[in-house]
């Protein structure tokens, strides 16, 4: 193993194992959604609200949930209305139905949108008010409800952090609320859910969490442990990527990429996200472009961009992945090697080819720099340099 990281086991072995990790107890290993209902049992949970949507219903995972669930002794009732971005409606829709069925416990399954909406669930089922209210950190004032999360998707690390990003219809605007009572306090993460993933699914959030681990490894907030966190996430998540994506039924991979993603979870938890994310969120309200596409687009430029603050962090990416390279800086590297992955996954590199208009890229980079992660870039951006980013992905 790479003694960066402490692992219990290595992620393609079929034994399932747990591990506490940053005050979450993760249960990781094929199958391990049969243990979905002792671990809500053991919470204390004795009627849950199982958060997911429509897609993963069909998949059969929700099914397979409810049997575990049921088996345990846990009354269940799903709520399978989020949708990608989930905004205040969803999560409107989903406290009535908490309510409805006198839930005492939540559980998030699926992608980001619906662990999202889980915890936004919570906010308001336990504290009541309106989830602009919870905008920042920690404005919850009293106790939330115990909850899990089960990602089916190789991306957000949403399951890892406090965060709930939810938009707001009206302004198309996300808002970040976050509360450490918000966290799920255990995380099951199973590959045989992410085998199912539409290719296009599994490259765009794949992309995403190397984002995360890109990121997060460079922030103004990084520290030790965050760094320990984003490099092993880097070094999981590039040496699987085309693996996983050519063969999703690939169990060393698929574990891997799973791992991967949920310890950049971990290290946006410790350190928060930059400029790429920042001018990912625009794109995403005024074009549609999902999310992941968004971010991986611009993550090349920042990387490059930033390399004339952070050089060095990079150069500790390049060597934790082994990147070859000749006169170029280290940040060309590893940028270079996230243009390997996107033409890999399919992912377009160019905005122009999202439907982005060129006038208005001005108001896009306004709009970036007052997205809340953009004071975190390792190097100071406001509308200019984010509209020059903008410029080089056009």
């Amino acid at each position: 193993m790479n003694d960066a990281y402490d692992l219990p086991l290595d992620p393609s072995d079929r034994t399932p194992w747990t591990v506490d990790l940053g005050g979450i107890h993760v249960v990781f290993g094929e199958g391990t959604l049969e243990r979905l209902g002792a671990e809500t049992a053991a919470l204390g949970i004795r009627r849950a609200l199982l958060v997911t949507d429509a897609g993963l219903e069909k998949a059969g995972h929700a099914d397979r949930a409810i049997e575990s669930l049921r088996r345990a002794g846990v009354a269940v009732r799903v709520y399978d209305g989020v949708e990608e971005n989930p905004t205040t409606e969803h999560v409107g829709r989903g406290v009535a139905e908490a309510h409805a069925h006198g839930a005492d416990g939540l559980i998030g399954l699926g992608g980001g949108s619906s662990m999202d909406c889980a915890k936004a669930v919570n906010f308001l089922f336990t504290n009541g008010r309106s989830m602009a209210d919870y905008q920042g950190v920690d404005k919850a004032t009293r106790p939330m409800l115990p909850s899990l999360g089960v990602p089916t998707t190789t991306g957000t690390g949403s399951e890892a952090q406090r965060f709930a990003l939810i938009s707001d219809p009206a302004t198309l605007r996300k808002m970040a609320c976050g509360d450490r009572k918000a966290r799920f306090r255990t995380v099951v993460l199973d590959p045989e859910l992410v085998s199912t993933m539409p290719r296009r699914v599994a490259a765009t959030t794949a992309i995403d969490a190397v984002s995360h681990a890109l990121e997060s490894y460079v922030t103004r907030r990084r520290n030790p442990i965050s760094q320990l966190y984003s490099r092993e996430a880097w070094r999981l998540l590039e040496s699987s990527f085309e693996a996983f994506l050519a063969d999703p039924h690939d169990r060393g991979a698929r574990g891997r990429m799973l791992l991967g993603a949920h310890l950049g979870g971990a290290a946006i938890e410790a350190s928060m996200l930059g400029a790429a994310h920042s001018c990912a969120n625009p794109l995403t309200a005024r074009y549609g472009v999902t999310h992941g596409v968004a971010v991986g687009l611009m993550l090349p430029h920042v990387i490059r961009f930033n390399g004339a603050a952070v050089d060095e962090l990079y150069g500790e990416l390049a060597l934790a992945a082994r990147l070859n390279g000749g006169g170029v800086t280290h940040a060309e590297r590893v940028s270079a090697r996230v243009g390997e992955l996107l033409a890999a996954a399919g992912l377009p590199a160019r905005l122009r080819d999202c439907g982005v208009d060129a006038d208005r890229l001005d108001a896009l980079a306004a709009e970036a720099a007052d997205q809340w992660t953009a004071r975190f870039n390792p190097r100071a951006v406001a509308a200019g340099e984010l509209r020059e980013l903008y410029a080089s992905a056009y």
